[in-house]
């Protein structure tokens, strides 16, 4: 592993991930541990530490924003995750979330629609043994996968649809997810935050102010006027 890409880990969490109010040691443990710069491809990874979101065009044509480390560092932390816990990441792209994750909980399953980010993820979560499942599927999880989940991260901003994941969460199971603000014509207002199954009802609170690219999956229907 290359010292340099090691310094670069230290700085962003030092200068980062602690600097955004991230105080969970297993978590700062986590982006410590996992070499950022394997999720992306050769020539962005001189990027790879960089504090700024980065986009990974696919063969596909379709871009994943690979979320910034301090929005991914607080919700992580936000998440609140369990050794015992089965988490569904979703859209993370080449598998950098899921092998955070995976040093957290019991069980992680990677869902990501676009198949040549899909394979590289279980290529790069088998090279580094960790205990995580990539699967290619639609993002609200229609398809793929089975049984509930504790904890689902969706790694990007959401502005509808997320019925088919409430449905896939266990009893206290929590989403966590960015919601882009209504009416936000540059889709840099929203809010990341954590929805939580409590007792068969549904509650939600806002974690922090943060942007990402509304999800496909997620977004919201026009509405068109006559």
């Amino acid at each position: 592993m290359s010292n340099d890409f090691a310094s670069q880990r230290q700085t962003m969490v030092d200068c980062q991930i602690r600097t955004f109010d991230v105080t969970d040691q297993e978590v700062i443990s986590r982006f410590l541990d996992v070499p950022r710069e394997t999720f992306v491809p050769g020539p962005m990874q001189a990027l790879a530490y960089s504090d700024a979101p980065l986009d990974l065009h696919t063969i596909e044509g379709e871009t994943r924003c690979l979320l910034a480390p301090m929005v991914l560092a607080r919700m992580i932390q936000g998440a609140e995750v369990r050794a015992s816990d089965r988490v569904l990441d979703i859209a993370g792209g080449a598998g950098y979330s899921a092998a955070l994750l995976a040093g957290l909980a019991g069980e992680v399953v990677a869902l990501e629609s676009i198949p040549s980010l899909s394979f590289a993820a279980a290529a790069h979560l088998a090279g580094l043994g960790l205990p995580a499942t990539a699967v290619c599927g639609p993002l609200d999880a229609s398809e793929g996968v089975t049984g509930t989940f504790d904890l689902i991260l969706v790694n990007g901003a959401v502005e509808e649809g997320l019925e088919p994941l409430l449905a896939r969460l266990s009893l206290g199971g929590r989403i966590i997810a960015i919601l882009r603000s209504p009416g936000d014509p540059t889709g840099k207002a929203g809010k990341a935050m954590r929805f939580e199954s409590v007792a068969g009802e549904l509650s939600s609170r806002v974690l922090f102010d943060a942007a990402a690219p509304v999800l496909g999956a997620f977004a919201r229907t026009p509405v068109f006027a006559f």
